[in-house]
């Protein structure tokens, strides 16, 4: 979809639902708030400009692939789309990075991580949607497990999660990822945090607290055109509360049990 007031901008539409936004003429260019908010974290990961191995959970149309391609050069990234049309029509209509500096491939989320060898990648993304909820699969300690296995030493988990006041998934969610990693931020806009509407929350886990404790980090993600804030130590640990950790359902655990289906609808 094409708007009259952003010539070199597209925005993939996913049955009906506007899942990426790229420019045509300018990668490092990031519509989306809660990929701004990713980009900074990111951005921080490692000395500006050095290579990264990334992995994309929910491509859709590579919007933050594109960005990271562009920023640091000689990134090795794979994204994953569930809808195996999708990321075929994706290399068809955009000018995307070729394999090996993107490769894409079309599987569950879930199904592809785990078939990922340990400490192979320096940032993992989850921006995997079923609708407008992210699927249960890909949200429970056993799946944070994966995660971190396949992390390097320092690495940094970015998971977009779409909630609504009061946030009870975003809490889970970051409960659950305590559960697993030493080091978490929750980055949101104000009126999110505050009780107002529905939007994206992005959490930031890492075994690292060097990434979460830079006050350049802050800074950004509050100088960002929608200004968001970074909630890390105590204010972290009080949006967290009480909230109980997720984790598969028993018939989950089973070695013959796969991941459901789902739409990815994001990226």
């Amino acid at each position: 979809m094409r708007a009259a007031d952003d010539p070199s901008g597209v925005t993939v539409l996913v049955n009906g639902v506007p899942s990426s936004h790229l420019d045509l003429e300018d990668p490092r260019r990031l519509s989306f708030e809660y990929m701004q908010q990713m980009a900074v974290l990111l951005g921080h990961t490692a000395p500006a400009g050095e290579p990264l191995a990334v992995v994309h959970l929910g491509a859709a149309g590579c919007a933050l692939a594109r960005h990271v391609h562009a920023t640091r050069p000689g990134s090795r990234q794979i994204a994953v789309e569930l809808d195996t049309a999708l990321p075929e029509l994706v290399r068809t209509w955009f000018d995307l990075p070729r394999a090996p500096a993107l490769r894409i491939r079309a599987g569950d989320a879930r199904a592809q991580l785990e078939a990922m060898a340990d400490a192979s990648a320096d940032v993992v993304v989850r921006d995997v949607f079923a609708g407008d909820r992210t699927p249960e699969h890909v949200t429970t300690v056993e799946f944070a497990r994966e995660v971190a296995r396949v992390l390097r030493p320092g690495g940094l988990y970015l998971a977009n999660c779409a909630d609504r006041p009061p946030l009870a998934l975003a809490r889970s969610e970051a409960a659950t990822l305590l559960a697993v990693f030493g080091h978490l931020g929750v980055v949101a806009e104000p009126g999110l945090l505050r009780g107002r509407g529905y939007g994206n929350v992005v959490l930031a886990a890492t075994d690292s607290g060097a990434l979460l404790a830079s006050t350049q980090v802050e800074r950004e993600v509050r100088s960002l055109p929608a200004p968001a804030r970074l909630l890390t130590g105590e204010e972290m640990r009080a949006f967290v509360g009480a909230a109980r950790v997720l984790a598969d359902p028993p018939e989950a655990a089973e070695p013959a049990a796969g991941g459901s289906a789902t739409e990815h609808a994001a990226g």
